[in-house]
């Protein structure tokens, strides 16, 4: 029992030398010791917590609106005969998975393709707009254009007779890997423009102060407009984390190879829809592999039109 207590005492005393060492001025030192960093955001706490699998689970009621179906892409020609499972993940924001969207064959050729070109993923700067690496985005990325193979050419238009929207303003897809402790903290794929705070939604705001910010128009060069909707294709299962999550609602959707998981990032007004933000959780045990289509406002009016409401 003495020696435990001299222990703790030791113990102690070390942590004490080390918090008198850290420098408060130094906005890279932490707070104390085993205590969180300065720049450690009022969400993280939600983020980590359904990464670990502690998700929000909803009402029985809430859970009665969501179903599995057949899905057609609206009595699409193509998908009348052989449509595609879809089953609802979340109401509200409405997020959906489709099941066999992508075959082994065609994920090993997409992978096969992409290896060459991976490069450590970037961001875009909140603040310049400028592609910089970020510590909060660790995996390697690479895009793909449909001339590369008919695979790419035959899987964008899959997802186009999928969502009923045009792959024509959208952009290349981009295939991305995430090793051991890969991940993508929480953020938006859309970009942020001055926002009316009447037309904000009834719910949670984990991280009001990061949402109503306005940025660079990070997609001007495109001409196509912001980022409308997100395709999300799981290439590989993962034992353990690599989870898709929404620190706002406390969704978590689980990688499974050959999926894909489809949501709006805009209103139907093109406002953003805030509660999109999401993370891509840490691989504990394993590797990932995705792949995305960001799909554009600019050919989509007709295709997705406004709503009788500002927040429709």
């Amino acid at each position: 029992m003495q020696y435990f207590e001299k222990l703790l005492e030791s113990e102690k005393e070390s942590n004490q030398i080390n918090k008198l060492s850290v420098n408060p001025s130094d906005p890279k030192t932490y707070n104390g010791i085993y205590e969180r960093p300065q720049d450690y955001l009022p969400e993280r706490e939600t983020y980590e917590a359904l990464c670990r699998g502690e998700g929000v689970k909803l009402t029985p009621r809430r859970q009665k609106g969501l179903f599995c179906r057949y899905h057609n892409g609206n009595r699409n020609p193509h998908l009348i005969i052989a449509p595609f499972k879809e089953e609802d993940e979340w109401d509200s924001p409405h997020i959906v998975r489709y099941y066999e969207v992508l075959s082994d064959e065609e994920i090993e050729k997409i992978k096969e393709l992409a290896k060459p070109k991976l490069a450590r993923a970037t961001v875009r700067d909140p603040k310049t707009g400028v592609l910089t690496v970020a510590n909060y985005r660790v995996s390697k990325s690479s895009w793909l254009e449909e001339e590369d193979d008919l695979v790419v050419a035959r899987v964008n238009h899959r997802m186009e007779q999928i969502t009923g929207l045009t792959t024509k303003t959208a952009e290349l897809l981009q295939v991305a890997n995430y090793g051991m402790g890969g991940q993508y903290e929480p953020h938006f794929d859309f970009s942020r423009r001055p926002f009316d705070i009447t037309l904000k939604t009834e719910g949670n705001r984990l991280a009001t102060f990061l949402n109503y910010k306005e940025e660079p128009d990070v997609f001007k060069h495109l001409g196509t407009g912001n980022r409308l909707a997100t395709f999300l294709n799981y290439m590989s299962d993962v034992e353990a984390g690599g989870a898709t999550v929404f620190p706002d609602f406390g969704a978590a959707i689980w990688p499974k190879k050959g999926t894909a998981v489809f949501w709006y990032n805009l209103f139907r007004s093109g406002e953003g829809d805030y509660r999109t933000r999401h993370a891509a959780c840490p691989v504990l045990v394993g590797c990932k592999w995705v792949s995305n289509k960001w799909f554009h406002e600019r050919g989509n009016e007709f295709l997705r039109p406004c709503g009788t409401t500002e927040v429709d």
